[in-house]
């Protein structure tokens, strides 16, 4: 465990910095997220003039930043920062999948960490793909999935586990619950357009 910063010793910069590079924990970058959270004020004041909020969960050990409403920024005058992306229909469902298990496992007494393994991750996408005989490509589909998910910093590869993947708990500022509810609802449409897409 690092030692607790002082007051005195809090560095703005650094805490901006640090979040602008990505999502801050408080497991891995406990330090930084010292910084983070004894400055919350100062960090939401300094974001806002970029166009930024800070989103703090220190129940969950998370903190980044989240671009503003479209309608927010064009009252202030500024463009967004950040482009949006569509995400391909297979990395959407992973993420949708992946934030169903977490609650799944929230529910349960397992512990506070999600473990997947790379074969359990493609189980879960597997329903989404036509039947073929073409087996490599629905692997090398998942897999690519899986990758732009970690790329993304929702998945994590866990260090010396070769195949194993944690869940980070900041999937569930992305996928709140009533878009986990509505998922449900629409599971077999998302698996007729996903099979659609991929024949």
């Amino acid at each position: 465990m690092s030692r607790t910063v002082p007051r005195d010793e809090l560095n703005l910069s650094l805490a901006v910095t640090s979040l602008m590079k990505g999502v801050v924990y408080r497991d891995s970058a406990e330090t930084t997220w010292q910084h983070v959270v004894g400055l919350p004020a100062q960090v939401s004041d300094y974001v806002a003039t970029l166009g930024l909020a800070v989103v703090i969960d220190e129940a969950e050990g998370y903190a980044f930043l989240r671009s503003r409403d479209d309608d927010e920024l064009a009252e202030l005058g500024i463009p967004r920062l950040v482009a949006r992306h569509q995400l391909p229909l297979h990395t959407s469902l992973l993420l949708a999948l992946l934030r169903k298990r977490l609650a799944e496992h929230d529910t349960t007494d397992a512990g506070n960490r999600l473990i997947l393994t790379g074969d359990q991750l493609r189980e879960l996408l597997t329903p989404f793909y036509p039947t073929t005989t073409n087996e490599a490509r629905t692997v090398d589909q998942t897999d690519t999935a899986i990758r732009r998910v970690t790329d993304l910093g929702f998945l994590r590869r866990m260090p010396g586990q070769d195949g194993e993947y944690e869940v980070r708990r900041v999937i569930k500022a992305f996928v709140d619950a009533q878009w986990l509810a509505d998922f449900d609802a629409h599971l077999v449409e998302y698996a007729d357009i996903a099979r659609e897409e991929t024949r």
